[in-house]
């Protein structure tokens, strides 16, 4: 699934795209709005929440087209005329002003709502590590109040802080030296982890190449994400994998025995 940053750098491109145009066309490949027509409409703003897309529409109404990339899904922005580079069976959602169409390839959630009803959508995220409501000492605090919860686990509720996926879970917790199955209230330094976290998305989110070692070069940018059997880039030990999280909802989880040894 898409990290915080990934879906930061979405957002951005349709912003850029579409906001402050009319809308030329418009195509909810999705049984539930396919008679929806927004043509005409004037695009006010794209922002990011956390991993969800909220498109500002006003059209007769104030409208809010919420788009999640789920596992497979992107956004691309294309001059109009030109072709895409995913088939045209992927495409969720279309939306065209003039000279450029912005394609929704595989979204895993489109929905159109009232403006008014956003935080229905996404009130219950915890603080947005890219966004400007983000507070520290609540993201801290909602980690805390379940100390007995494993760290991996914690950082992946988005209810806690809102943007960390299954990459950047395992890089933090490595460079915390924390085990993903260790406690959150046995982690030796929290504050340090989860201002690192705002860190390295911060750092990410203006290129397309993610890196949490700082080099950018392939096979060398993560420390043990997907890099299982692997030497740790620190103490040779091959690094681990194992599975996370209620059953039907398991995540992989890296880490290296010998840096991040279960407590």
């Amino acid at each position: 699934m898409p990290e915080g940053d990934t879906v930061y750098r979405a957002a951005h491109k349709l912003d850029r795209a579409l906001t402050g145009h009319r809308l030329t066309v418009t195509d909810f490949r999705v049984p539930a709005f396919a008679t929806v027509d927004l043509t005409g409409g004037t695009v006010i703003r794209t922002l990011s929440r956390g991993k969800h897309l909220l498109t500002r529409i006003d059209h007769e109404r104030a409208w809010t087209v919420h788009t999640h990339l789920k596992m497979e899904g992107s956004w691309h922005v294309y001059p109009e005329g030109e072709r895409w580079r995913r088939p045209e069976s992927q495409v969720r959602l279309l939306l065209g002003v003039e000279g450029r169409r912005a394609v929704g390839f595989q979204l895993g959630i489109v929905e159109l709502v009232p403006r008014e009803a956003e935080a229905d959508l996404v009130g219950h995220l915890g603080p947005d590590l890219l966004g400007p409501d983000w507070d520290e000492d609540e993201a801290l605090r909602r980690l805390r109040s379940e100390p007995d919860r494993p760290m991996g686990e914690a950082l992946l509720d988005q209810r806690n802080l809102a943007g960390i996926g299954n990459m950047y879970m395992a890089e933090l917790c490595f460079t915390g030296g924390v085990n993903p199955a260790t406690e959150v209230g046995r982690a030796p330094d929290l504050t340090r982890l989860v201002r690192r976290g705002k860190q390295m998305l911060e750092v990410n989110k203006e290129r397309a190449i993610q890196s949490t070692t700082g080099n950018l070069r392939e096979r060398e940018r993560m420390w043990v994400y997907r890099r299982d059997r692997s030497p740790c880039r620190r103490c040779g030990t091959p690094i681990a994998v194992t599975m996370l999280g209620e059953p039907g909802r398991e995540r992989a989880a890296y880490w290296c025995p010998s840096c991040q040894p279960e407590r």
